[in-house]
C-alpha cells in the first residue's frame, strides 16, 4: 500500500482534505509493512483502507455538520494535534444513502413530531379569532353585563345558600343507613329502599328550591352542580357498600368465589372515609385512595390564575357571541330552513370554544386544584378523547358523542317541560323575567 504524506479524502468520497504529518517512526513502520509477503500485505491493505474510509467518512460527517452550523476550525487550533483540517462542500458527496419515507406518508406520519404544524395552527387560530373579536366589538360594542352573572340577588339568595348548606344531610343519612346495616339492624331490601329515597330527595330538593325562589342564574347553576355531584357520590356510596357487604357475608360463610376476587373483603363503615370521599375529586367510593406526599402551593396558585382567565374567556364568548346570535335569530320552526341551518352553524364555533373552555376549567384545572389540596393521587380525570388514529376509533368517538348528546338533550327537554308545568301551576312565582 502506498503511504504518502498527504491523504486526499476526496478519492474515497469524503468532502474534506486531510494533511497528516508523519514522523520517522511512522515511515519506518510503513517500510516494514512494505517488506511483508504480498498476500498478507494485500489483506492488511484492504483492512487499513476500510478503516481509513470509515475514519474519513466520520470526519466528513463531522466536518459537514460543523460547516452547516457555520463553524470553521483554523489551522492554528490543530497544530498541537499535528493535524491541518480544511472544510469544503464537494458535488461528489452522495446525498442519498438509505431508504427513507416522506414525513407525511402513512408509514411515517405518526412516528414524527408535529410541533411545528401545531404552532402554526395556534398562530392562525389566534390571528383569525383576533379579527373576529375586533369585528364583534365594532359591530355590537361591549355587551358584557354583570347582572347576568352577578347581581344583588346573588348575595340575597339565602334560600339557595341554605339549601346548599343542608346538602351534607343526605350523605349523613346514607352513613346512618350503612351503619345500621353493618350492625344487622336493617335488611338489604330496606337498605336499598332507603338509599333510593335519600338519593332521589338529594336531587329533587334543590330543583324545587330554585323554582320556588327568584334566584340569579349563577346561583341556580352552582347549586344544581353541587346537587348532581352529591347525588352521583351517594349512588356510588350505596353500590360500593352493598357489594362490600355481600363480599363480607360470602367470606363469613366460607364461599370460595369471594376469596378468588382480588378485592378487600373487609366491610367497615367509616365516617372519615365518607367525608374524604364527599370532598375528593372522584365519583367512585373507596375506603382508601392513593395520596401524594405534599401540597405544591405555587402550582396551586398558577392553576387558580388559569382558572380565572379561562372562566373570563368563557363568559366573554357567551355574552359577546352566543347571546347576540340567539337574540337576533327567528324561531327555528317559523323561519326558513336554510336560515335556521345558518344560525346553527354560526353558533357551532362559539359553542365549541365554550365547551372546550368548560372542559379545561372543570376537568383539568379545578379537579387538579382540588386533588392537590387534598393530596389525591390518581389524577387521570380524563383520557385523550381527541386522538383518533384510525377510522374505527373516529367512528367510535362519533357514536359516543352522539349518544351522549341525545341523552343530554333528553334531560334538558324533560327539565324544560317540568319548568313549563311548574310555571303553569305557580304563575305568581315566575313574574320576574330574570328568574331561573
Amino acid at each position: 500500500m502506498a503511504i504518502s504524506d498527504s491523504l486526499d479524502s476526496s478519492s474515497i468520497g469524503g468532502a474534506t482534505t486531510t494533511t497528516t504529518t508523519m514522523s520517522d517512526s511512522d515511515r519506518n513502520l510503513s517500510l516494514r509493512k512494505s517488506q511483508r509477503p504480498a498476500a498478507i500485505r494485500d489483506a492488511n491493505d484492504v483492512a487499513e483502507l476500510d478503516n481509513s474510509a470509515t475514519a474519513v467518512e466520520a470526519s466528513t460527517e463531522s466536518a459537514n455538520s460543523i460547516a452547516r452550523n457555520g463553524k470553521m476550525i483554523g489551522n492554528g487550533d490543530n497544530h498541537a494535534a499535528g493535524l491541518d483540517i480544511k472544510f469544503a462542500y464537494r458535488p461528489s458527496v452522495p446525498a442519498h444513502r438509505r431508504i427513507k419515507e416522506s414525513p407525511l406518508s402513512s408509514d411515517a406520519i405518526f412516528k414524527q413530531s408535529h410541533a411545528g404544524l401545531f404552532n402554526l395552527c395556534i398562530v392562525v387560530l389566534v390571528a383569525v379569532n383576533s379579527r373576529l373579536i375586533i369585528e364583534n366589538l365594532m359591530k355590537y360594542g361591549w355587551l358584557i353585563k354583570t347582572g347576568f352573572w352577578f347581581s344583588s340577588k346573588s348575595l340575597s339568595d339565602w334560600p339557595l345558600l341554605m339549601c346548599c348548606l343542608t346538602l351534607p344531610l343526605f350523605p349523613l343519612s346514607a352513613f346512618l343507613v350503612e351503619k345500621l346495616a353493618q350492625r344487622n339492624c336493617l335488611s338489604d331490601p330496606v337498605v336499598v329502599l332507603l338509599h333510593v329515597i335519600i338519593t332521589t330527595a338529594a336531587i329533587l330538593y334543590p330543583v324545587f328550591v330554585i323554582l320556588r325562589c327568584n334566584s340569579a342564574f349563577l346561583s341556580g347553576v352552582t347549586l344544581m352542580l353541587f346537587a348532581c355531584i352529591v347525588w352521583l357520590k351517594l349512588v356510588s356510596y350505596a353500590h360500593t357498600n352493598y357489594d362490600m357487604r355481600a363480599l363480607a357475608n360470602s367470606a363469613d360463610k366460607g364461599d370460595a368465589s369471594s376469596s378468588s376476587v382480588n378485592v378487600d373483603c373487609s366491610y367497615d363503615v367509616s365516617f372519615k372515609s365518607l367525608v374524604y370521599f364527599m370532598v375528593a375529586p372522584t365519583l367512585c367510593y373507596q375506603t382508601s385512595y392513593p395520596r401524594t406526599a405534599s401540597v405544591r402551593k405555587g402550582w396551586v396558585v398558577r392553576q387558580f390564575v388559569k382558572l380565572i382567565i379561562f372562566t373570563g374567556v368563557m363568559g366573554f364568548i357567551i355574552e359577546q357571541y352566543i347571546n347576540p346570535i340567539v337574540r337576533n335569530s327567528q324561531h327555528p320552526l317559523k323561519g326558513n330552513l336554510l336560515y335556521a341551518i345558518e344560525r346553527v352553524l354560526k353558533l357551532s364555533v362559539p359553542n365549541l370554544y365554550v365547551w372546550l373552555c368548560m372542559f379545561y376549567c372543570f376537568f383539568h384545572l379545578w379537579l387538579n386544584i382540588l386533588a392537590e389540596l387534598l393530596r389525591f393521587g390518581d389524577r387521570e380525570f380524563y383520557k385523550d378523547w381527541w386522538n383518533a388514529k384510525t377510522v374505527e376509533e373516529g367512528a367510535a368517538l362519533l357514536i359516543a358523542f352522539t349518544v351522549s348528546a341525545i341523552f343530554h338533550e333528553s334531560i334538558l327537554y324533560a327539565l324544560g317541560m317540568s319548568y313549563i308545568w311548574l310555571r303553569a301551576m305557580f304563575p305568581t312565582r315566575f313574574n320576574d323575567p330574570g328568574s331561573v
